[in-house]
């Protein structure tokens, strides 16, 4: 007996008589970097920051060139970070110099992590002689010195701003991310997919968009993170040896003051720890996402700290990513006390039970 399509109906307690999915599955693993809670409160503070880059100078309540008759005053109501030895706000230099450092760690994170794609997904899918050029360069970025050379270049230049130091910076910093993108491509250029859209003909650009770069995001965006904390440090660095210029505001220039006016022997502890703290703070928020992003990639570190392990006497014992499992073995209960008669050991069988003696071998003289 046939039954009718329409009659047939999915029923699930709770949702009627036809059952939608709650959530798409894409839309879960779309979301799912986000998430986590290490490059969520990253992204949150980073985003601050960007903020501050953007409206910095316009909420700034002071000029932070301007000076005052407070000199070496403390955080109060009027200044909130205190004021420094000509009477300047610290509050309003640390809110102006944030542009400056967000403009260099973010130019010098684009420039190199484009050159790092160009160089090293080109070098990887292509091979033969692509890939010996394009190596042999990358080779030769690997051993330039970055920071010495932003420094020959910034005394050279006397107007350098911070775009001319975030460009030296990215054209310095693709090698290594070029080295790493080139390994991953060689590992991806013979998958089926990509081996199958080969013999479908598409082109060599469709394939390396569409079918190899997808595939390296995460490898893409950690490089990104990493070369902005480099940028950043290093724009702080120069600001606070004195090699840029300190017209312009940035958290190294505020430290570069601090440390030639004697600010800690001085006791003015509040003219270089809001600079501090902001570097501290950036550097946290671009470390949890470049840890959010090994999370997302790595489904082992994803999992970390949520897996449950059951031992041989029942126990749970919660696993921690970083530490290996040692897992004690309690002490065997005493056994119990058992009767006498079993104490003294099996009993003998019966003797009908017995298997029967072998007989002596008789000897052919009659024992004699």
């Amino acid at each position: 007996m046939s039954i009718p399509t329409s009659s047939v109906e999915q029923v699930m307690p709770g949702q009627g008589a036809t059952a939608q999915p709650a959530t798409r599955p894409g839309l879960r693993r779309r979301f799912r970097f986000v998430a986590n809670g290490k490059a969520a409160t990253g992204l949150a503070v980073v985003a601050g920051y960007a903020v501050l880059a953007v409206i910095g100078p316009w909420i700034a309540p002071y000029d932070p060139d301007a000076r005052s008759a407070g000199l070496l005053q403390p955080p109060s109501a009027r200044h909130w970070f205190g004021t420094t030895h000509l009477g300047q706000d610290v509050f309003s230099q640390v809110l102006v110099g944030t542009r400056g450092v967000m403009l260099v760690g973010l130019a010098a994170g684009v420039v190199a992590t484009v050159l790092s794609v160009l160089v090293g997904v080109t070098a990887g899918y292509l091979g033969d002689l692509w890939d010996d050029g394009l190596s042999a360069l990358s080779n030769v970025f690997l051993v330039i010195p970055a920071l010495p050379l932003v420094i020959i270049v910034t005394s050279t230049i006397t107007d350098a701003g911070d775009l001319v130091v975030a460009v030296v910076i990215g054209l310095t910093s693709w090698a290594w991310g070029a080295r790493v993108l080139r390994a991953q491509t060689l590992s991806l250029r013979r998958r089926d997919y990509v081996e199958a859209a080969r013999a479908t003909g598409e082109h060599t650009w469709r394939i390396i968009v569409f079918e190899i770069l997808p595939n390296l995001t995460a490898v893409i965006a950690s490089g990104f993170v990493g070369t902005v904390i480099f940028a950043v440090l290093s724009e702080i660095t120069l600001a606070f040896i004195g090699i840029s210029s300190v017209s312009s505001w940035n958290w190294g220039t505020i430290l570069f003051w601090a440390q030639s006016q004697q600010a800690l022997a001085q006791g003015a502890w509040w003219w270089f720890v809001p600079a501090g703290l902001a570097i501290a703070l950036l550097g946290t928020a671009l470390a949890l996402i470049n840890f959010g992003i090994d999370e997302f990639v790595s489904p082992r570190l994803r999992s970390g700290g949520r897996g449950r392990v059951r031992t041989a006497d029942g126990r749970t014992v919660r696993m921690r990513v970083g530490f290996t499992p040692v897992l004690a073995l309690r002490p065997a209960p005493p056994p119990a006390a058992r009767p006498a008669s079993e104490a003294s050991g099996p009993s003998a069988p019966p003797a009908s039970r017995r298997p029967p003696e072998p007989a002596a071998p008789r000897r052919k003289d009659g024992g004699r």
